[in-house]
């Protein structure tokens, strides 16, 4: 006898769900107006006032591929270095985070194929006074730096040398040596990028010249760069935050679900797809992790996640079919092997393998699933984030937005929406009290 199909429909909520579902409404309304205000505070111009004050050092600087210590020294001939201008077309800034002033690195300027070390050098003019100056280092660099001021090294982003260890570019500010007022000096700036990295036409080396800035004006215009640069990544640590409470969720009223099977699946997933958005915050805000690990976890950690999602998804229609689990841990393993290998065709099985089996689940969803419609839903807001260059793309959808001058990526705007859709789900799933199974 062929099993039954589950209710298409679930009973009404009882007190408990709807105490639950309007905590999530109230939680999520609150989160988005404290994630606009933080975002319309990061994306502020630098206080005109502050930039006066400062100048930006932009315009021509000489530039040297390779590496010799002795171009930090003030007396180094580079007249015959190539020139870089570091002056931004108006209104610009990177792609990512919306860092202003920003400008095309070395493979933009004749050096397409270039790794490793190159220099750039210029001679500053510190404006007399008795006030204290301040170089605030470049905000985005590929993929890190040592600052130098007539040979004396002022401080860096990472460690550069025989063993250099590389991490994200946040905004740092160096002290100029006491009593540079009125005098000129060499500022050099000594950049390493990561073999392999950089696949952009316009990677490479310095995107935003140093700032020049006298003291109390340096301090608060580092606030400022600091506020950009949270903005453009609080939410890659609010929506983690959001994923391990629905995780809360699950393991607090768990034992009432009527879809233990989909929610031990869905917590595994959640927790990984936390642990990959919580890395670019912890990239671009801290020094805990290295662009070289960062690169890796970013490579390989979709390919578990993708497979934890259509285990979780095959058990909402029940019974799950073990034909889905089988060729879903099939294509996770091909998935790693193509990540850590480097076999293209082996991760494009992978994808759009695990893209068909979500597909059968859907079908399996509207002919039968139970709370069809919020199931639905939810699945194809979670399948939007997977699989965005499939399914997004290819009809168009920017990857990127810049609400308030502040990047926000187009999965986060879907976690926004999938997070409390789960919460929802996760929710009407609670079986009443006298009710359990």
């Amino acid at each position: 006898m062929m099993p039954q199909s589950s209710p298409s429909t679930a009973p009404a909520a009882d007190a408990t769900q709807r105490r639950l579902m309007a905590g999530i409404v109230v939680v999520t309304l609150l989160t988005a107006i404290l994630m606009i205000v933080d975002l319309a505070i990061g994306g502020r111009p630098d206080p005109a006032p502050l930039r006066a004050a400062s100048t930006l050092l932009d315009g021509p600087w000489r530039f040297h591929t390779g590496d010799d210590p002795q171009w930090a020294a003030a007396g180094t001939d580079d007249s015959a270095w190539e020139t870089i201008d570091m002056t931004a077309p108006p209104g610009s800034h990177d792609g990512d985070v919306g860092l202003p002033d920003y400008v095309g690195g070395w493979m933009a300027h004749g050096h397409p194929d270039h790794h490793g070390y190159a220099w750039y050098r210029r001679t500053v003019t510190v404006p007399a006074g008795s006030a204290s100056w301040d170089i605030l280092g470049p905000t985005l660099v590929e993929d890190g730096y040592e600052l130098y001021w007539n040979g004396q090294l002022l401080g860096s982003s990472g460690r550069l040398g025989p063993d250099p260890r590389l991490v994200g570019t946040r905004p740092l500010k160096f002290a100029l040596p006491a009593g540079v007022a009125g005098t000129r000096g060499v500022l050099a700036v000594r950049t390493y990028m990561l073999p392999g990295s950089g696949a952009s036409a316009d990677g490479g080396g310095m995107h935003t010249p140093p700032i020049l800035s006298p003291r109390p004006a340096s301090d608060a215009l580092h606030r400022a760069q600091w506020q950009r640069t949270i903005a453009g990544y609080i939410l890659d640590a609010v929506e983690p935050a959001a994923m391990l409470a629905l995780v809360g969720l699950a393991l607090v009223y768990g034992a009432r679900s009527s879809r233990k099977g989909f929610l031990v699946f869905a917590c595994i997933a959640l927790v990984l797809t936390a642990a990959r958005r919580l890395n670019n915050a912890i990239v671009a805000w801290t020094d805990l992790q290295d662009l070289v690990t960062y690169t890796w976890l970013a490579s390989v950690m979709w390919v578990p996640t993708m497979t934890a999602w259509v285990l979780a998804w095959n058990r909402w229609c029940l019974p799950a079919w073990r034909s889905v689990d089988a060729l879903a841990v099939a294509l996770g393993v091909a998935g790693i092997v193509g990540a850590l290998a480097h076999l293209p065709v082996w991760t494009s099985v992978s994808r759009l393998g695990s893209l068909a089996l979500f597909v059968v689940i859907v079908a399996r969803i509207v002919r039968g699933g139970p709370m069809r419609v919020l199931a639905l839903v939810t699945l194809v807001s979670v399948l939007t984030t997977l699989f965005g260059p499939e399914l997004l793309d290819t009809i168009g959808v920017p990857g990127i937005w810049f609400p308030f001058n502040i990047g926000v990526a187009r999965t986060q705007y879907i976690y926004a929406i999938s997070i409390p859709l789960l919460a929802f789900l996760i929710v009407r799933t609670l079986l009443p009290r006298n009710a359990r199974q």
